[in-house]
């Protein structure tokens, strides 16, 4: 079941916890590539300064302040894309960053983009827990760029699934990356995933719907 738009539509931390063990899909032309979510970030709002809404309003950072429900992509650093799903009611700025993946669907066709967008033999090389380990080698692999950017997460070829799996023990912990807003836990791991990026500290629950 592909995941409705309620479900985004909600307090972000929430959106960060309940996503853990869903399944994130992209129906690319040259094929389908999909996993299950193991880490997410939380980005809230204007006062968040590690949000993309902390200068307030611009063209960038406008589906930002959309609906829910519908994917924000962009380039970071100039280097690596970057895949979130927009949160909370609109015109309340916020969103779920989507760090890593549990490769389920694709993995051949994971590996040959790791290969040619990394470099030859990487992409081979790569155990199965390190090819969606981090939000870059995630849209690497799932064939992300800034043509999903406003995609609708509840009915295009990008899209989010909750496909019955059983839930998850999550993690809470720093967010990772960014040099402000470190004192907000707004991490959230799947505890004991191998495709989870390194994690140190952090306090641990159930995941369980809002």
């Amino acid at each position: 079941m592909i995941l409705p738009r309620g479900f985004y539509a909600r307090p972000t931390l929430e959106v960060a916890r309940d996503l853990i063990g869903m399944v994130l899909v992209h129906a690319a032309p040259d094929g389908l590539t999909s996993g299950i979510i193991v880490e997410t970030e939380a980005y809230i709002g204007e006062s968040d300064p590690a949000c993309h809404a902390a200068p307030g309003r611009t063209m960038r950072n406008e589906p930002l302040y959309g609906p829910p429900g519908v994917a924000y992509v962009y380039l970071n650093y100039g280097i690596h894309y970057l895949v979130n799903a927009v949160t909370e009611p609109e015109g309340s700025p916020a969103a779920v960053l989507i760090r890593a993946l549990e490769p389920l669907a694709g993995e051949a066709l994971m590996r040959q983009r790791q290969r040619r967008l990394r470099n030859p033999g990487r992409g081979q090389a790569l155990p199965t827990s390190a090819l969606c380990r981090g939000p870059g080698n995630l849209t690497r692999a799932l064939g992300i760029s800034l043509e999903q950017n406003r995609r609708d997460l509840t009915g295009s070829e990008l899209r989010i699934e909750d496909r019955g799996l059983p839930p998850r023990e999550v993690v809470w912990g720093t967010r990772v990356g960014i040099n402000v807003g470190l004192e907000h836990p707004w991490r959230c791991c799947a505890a004991g995933s191998p495709a989870v990026s390194a994690f140190k500290t952090g306090t641990r629950g159930s995941r369980t719907r809002g």
